[in-house]
């Protein structure tokens, strides 16, 4: 018996997309990557080229999560205060705002 669920196909071929995107990441690494890690979480960083510039490249890995910030992504980190880290800690595996997905379009 095997288990199959409504955009099995769909979740597959995101899963494939963001697989290779990635391996193409990956291969734009410039240096060494950096680990990071304490009793609660473990990542790694790279720095890798795009062709839309320069990227840091963010790696969970207990989770498989990862994220590329563009330098102004990452100066936006600085104007946070502590109770928004403390909110994303606090609702792992979720956006701030539920009611959008990642490109700020309305969740289907």
């Amino acid at each position: 018996m095997s288990l199959h669920w409504e955009g099995e196909h769909q979740d597959q071929g995101r899963a494939r997309a963001a697989a290779e995107e990635l391996a193409a990441l990956r291969a734009g690494q410039v240096g060494e990557s950096l680990t990071l890690g304490n009793e609660f979480s473990e990542i790694r960083v790279s720095l890798v080229r795009t062709r839309n510039g320069v990227r840091l490249l963010v790696e969970a890995a207990k989770s498989g999560q990862w994220v590329t910030l563009d330098p102004l992504e990452l100066e936006a980190l600085t104007w946070q205060g502590p109770a928004t880290f403390s909110a994303m800690v606090g609702h792992p595996f979720s956006s701030l705002f539920p009611d959008q997905d990642d490109t700020g379009e309305p969740a289907s």
